[in-house]
């Protein structure tokens, strides 16, 4: 029987446990009518052969690994013109599907972040994710403030997403069995449509603040205050007044999304 070999520059770790595999499919919500569905990474296919059973799905897959590709076309008929032999983060989904879509898979641990990172570039055509990735960044995307890993995913997904841990799978349900545990995540689209401040300064500050998440936020945000201060003419003390505020005082964990919103206001 043919198989794929897991490789570990694209960190494919195969699950084999069937029951997880259905219990992934099953926490996509599948009531949108007529859902599109894209499937990232499918390796052997174990998520696929539980999604082809749902007949009303329009279901895509992308998949980096030739391999990978070759057997899922071999063992899965109907394959053809659903499966792109392509790097997710470099397809634009635009072309994939017209209207909205939903995302699931095992991701590949080694860019499971930069997925998320995808996720938000589509967040208005994107109203459900559900994904296996290391329990580690699990655990990261959904705490809330006050949390050691809570961090910037944490904070740029929880401000379009509402994020629920859905459970954790053991080392066991792989081959080759990763290093470190797993678990699956669900997103579901929040009813925000704007954040109400300028979105590509939130990254920045976000991103400028947990750069070095042990220092209060007066540290790492200083540039971004300082630019403020020379565009509105101010003196060196106003400055140092602005960043007396009681907020530049916190450290990035403690601020929640609409702290986060109210500090990028104040340094616009």
């Amino acid at each position: 029987m043919m198989e794929v070999r897991a490789k570990k520059a694209l960190g494919q770790h195969f699950l084999t446990d069937q029951k997880v595999a259905r219990a992934i499919v099953d926490a996509l919500d599948l009531t949108h009518a007529d859902a599109q569905v894209l499937e990232v990474g499918p390796g052997m296919g174990v998520l696929t052969q539980y999604l082809l059973e749902r007949k009303e799905l329009d279901l895509k897959l992308v998949e980096i690994d030739g391999e990978s590709v070759d057997y899922l076309l071999t063992h899965f008929p109907g394959m053809q013109g659903r499966l792109m032999q392509a790097d997710f983060l470099r397809l634009p989904l635009e072309k994939v599907f017209p209207g909205d879509f939903l995302i699931i898979g095992n991701f590949p641990y080694n860019i499971s972040s930069q997925i998320f990172f995808k996720v938000l570039d589509y967040k208005d055509r994107v109203p459900e994710v559900v994904g296996m990735v290391q329990k580690e960044v699990a655990e990261r995307i959904a705490e809330g403030p006050g949390s050691k890993t809570y961090g910037i995913l944490s904070v740029l997904l929880q401000a379009w997403y509402d994020i629920e841990y859905l459970f954790t799978v053991g080392s066991g349900c792989f081959a080759p069995p990763p290093k470190v545990e797993s678990a699956v995540i669900r997103l579901r689209r929040n009813s925000r449509t704007e954040l109400g401040c300028d979105e590509k300064l939130f990254r920045t500050v976000v991103k400028t603040a947990f750069g070095q998440r042990r220092k209060m936020m007066r540290n790492p945000l200083k540039p971004i205050a300082a630019a403020k201060a020379a565009r509105e003419g101010w003196s060196q003390e106003q400055l140092s007044e602005f960043l007396s505020r009681e907020i530049f005082s916190r450290r990035p964990e403690q601020l929640s999304v609409e702290d986060f919103i109210e500090l990028t206001n104040t340094l616009n």
